[in-house]
């Protein structure tokens, strides 16, 4: 019976562990999602190939140029956040430009 007492205590603190990272998983424009061929799994992956670093923001956008539906990730490498667009239906970068002065 001490043994399942301590199963219980370590499938609670489990599953309190990931409570706390499901936000974390969310990112703007999740609701498009639906709408994209490729995963944002998939696009980040691309990202880091085009730009390497941490990314620090994510968004999935309807915004003109490829396809009209892209991810926008923000990826810091030491002292420079580069701004990487990827086309959500092909997997294209569209953009992999620095971060300006006033970031969007």
């Amino acid at each position: 019976m001490k043994n399942l007492g301590h199963y219980g205590v370590r499938c609670g603190v489990v599953s309190l562990a990931l409570l706390c990272a499901w936000p974390a998983m969310a990112y703007t424009g999740e609701k498009l999602a639906k709408d994209a061929k490729v995963s944002i799994d998939q696009a980040r992956a691309i990202a880091l190939r085009a730009h390497p670093g941490k990314i620090t923001d994510e968004e999935l956008e309807r915004e003109a140029g490829g396809s009209g539906l892209r991810y926008s990730f923000d990826i810091r490498n030491g002292h420079v956040t580069q701004e990487v667009g990827v086309d959500a239906n092909t997997g294209r970068v569209l953009e992999n430009a620095r971060e300006g002065k006033n970031p969007d």
